[in-house]
Formats: C-alpha cells, structure tokens, sequence
C-alpha cells in the first residue's frame, strides 16, 4: 500500500521485505490490500526446494529394461549390471549448420587407435574447417551413468573435432500431435536413461547434437584461422548467391525478350 509492491497471489508467502518506512501495508495484509508480508531483516525471496522423484530401484530398471528389450528390433539391446548400472546404444543425428575445425591432413581413425585410444588431432597443430554431412546419424554404446556432456565430448573425438565442446548441445527431438519439438539437454542430464523410458522408438524420441544457440555468437572463442575459415566460407557462399541472382534474372531476360519478338507484328 506504500511502496506498491505487488507479486502474485501464490509468490505472496516466498516476498520478504525490509519495510524501513511505517505504513499502511505493515498493519493490513489483507490480499485485497497488500501482497506484502510483515517487515523482514532482508529483502530477497526464500528459494523454494523442488521434490525431486525418486531414483528408481535396480527393479524398476529391471523390469523398464525388459520391457525395452522386447521392443528393440535391430538387436541393440540394453543390458543390466551386477551393480545396477545398464548400458545400451543411443544414436545421434549431427544437425550441423556451421563448419567444424579438425586437423589438417590426419588419416582416418584406424581400429588400431581406437584400441590404443590414440587421439589424432594432437599429432599436429595445423588446422581446417569443413561442414560436416547435414543429418549425418552417429552411433554411441553408452552407460546408464554418461551425461551428456560426455557424449558431446565423445561425438567430438570420433570426428576429430577440435571445437571447444561448449560450443555444442544435445537437444531431444520429440513428435507429438504432427509438430517436431526440440528441447535442449542440461550437461548433467543421462540420455541412455531417456533412451529407456521412451523406448527404442525414435520416432517418438531421438537425440540431436546442433551448435550451442546462446543469442549473439561469441566470437572470441573462435580462434585467429577458424575466423579466417569462416570469412573465406562465407565469401564462398556470397559469390554463389550472386551468381544465382545473375543467372535468375538472366533467364527472366531472356523470356521477356523472346516474349517481345514474338509479340511483334500481332494486333494490339
């Protein structure tokens, strides 16, 4: 009623406010009045602990892994530890729109390196940028323990990526009522568990890996040769879209020409 502070109705028990000046509200608190509470020795709001479910029993996961398994059709079955993890397979569609840095002139990963786990792109320093095949699928045998984090570093590492993987998420792609919702993944968060409770289905959930959406690009986490890449790049793309315009309205010109000599010498 003094300072007209107002929240809503359900937000009225978390306000606490250090009223330092008497008033109308510190006697009436009402809600037809005042959403305000009787004066308070800080003025912040309490933060209030969500219930978070319970984790389910080794059981539950049992019984959930299961009933997956009789789902699964290409033979990528989850399977049950002794101590209660599961491991099972996830694949991810790389929906890439912005080239990728990895070394220059490193061979492909051998069966060899990946045994050894030789990591390639630390044999050079010299680096290029390319754009990796729009919807290309990635595999991955996953623990029920992998966050997602660490599913981004290891899509990062079978291509030879070199990005910081900050600039990356993982999003889960869901259909419902004819609609494709997308939703982005907190590092912490376990796909092979999501995997699980939606089922083998991917039509009713996959999982995208896309570049990390923040708003304005930060470009100074680019290094000095993958700005210089990207400049090249989009000279490349401006050049082609010139071109295009040139080569529309070349074929425009023509048509109206042929139009006019054909028109030519006819009445009207």
């Amino acid at each position: 009623a003094d300072c007209r502070y107002t929240c809503h109705q359900e937000c009225r028990s978390l306000i606490q406010l250090d009223c330092r000046r008497p008033g109308p509200c510190q006697s009436q608190l009402s809600p037809e009045n005042t959403l305000l509470l009787p004066p308070r020795s800080q003025n912040v709001a309490q933060t209030v602990e969500e219930e978070k479910p319970e984790p389910p029993t080794v059981q539950e996961i049992k019984q959930k892994i299961e009933k997956y398994n009789a789902k699964v059709t290409n033979c990528l079955l989850m399977k049950l530890n002794e101590d209660g993890t599961y491991t099972g397979f996830i694949k991810v569609h790389l929906k890439l729109r912005r080239p990728v840095t990895v070394p220059a002139g490193i061979r492909p990963q051998s069966i060899y390196d990946a045994l050894k786990e030789v990591n390639l792109a630390e044999m050079t320093d010299k680096r290029t940028s390319f754009y990796l095949p729009l919807d290309a699928i990635k595999q991955l045998h996953i623990s029920s323990t992998t966050t997602v984090s660490e599913v981004i570093q290891g899509l990062l590492k079978k291509f030879m990526v070199v990005d910081n993987p900050q600039k990356f998420a993982l999003f889960k792609e869901m259909r419902k009522d004819g609609q494709v919702l997308f939703q982005k993944l907190p590092l912490t968060e376990y796909p092979l568990y999501l995997r699980l409770l939606a089922g083998p289905d991917t039509d009713v959930l996959s999982f995208v890996l896309k570049e990390n959406e923040t708003g304005e690009v930060e470009w100074d986490a680019f290094t000095i040769p993958e700005l210089q890449n990207f400049l090249m790049i989009l000279e490349k793309e401006e050049k082609d879209k010139i071109q295009q315009v040139h080569r529309k309205y070349e074929r425009f010109k023509q048509r109206l020409q042929q139009t006019l000599k054909e028109a030519r010498g006819k009445p009207g």
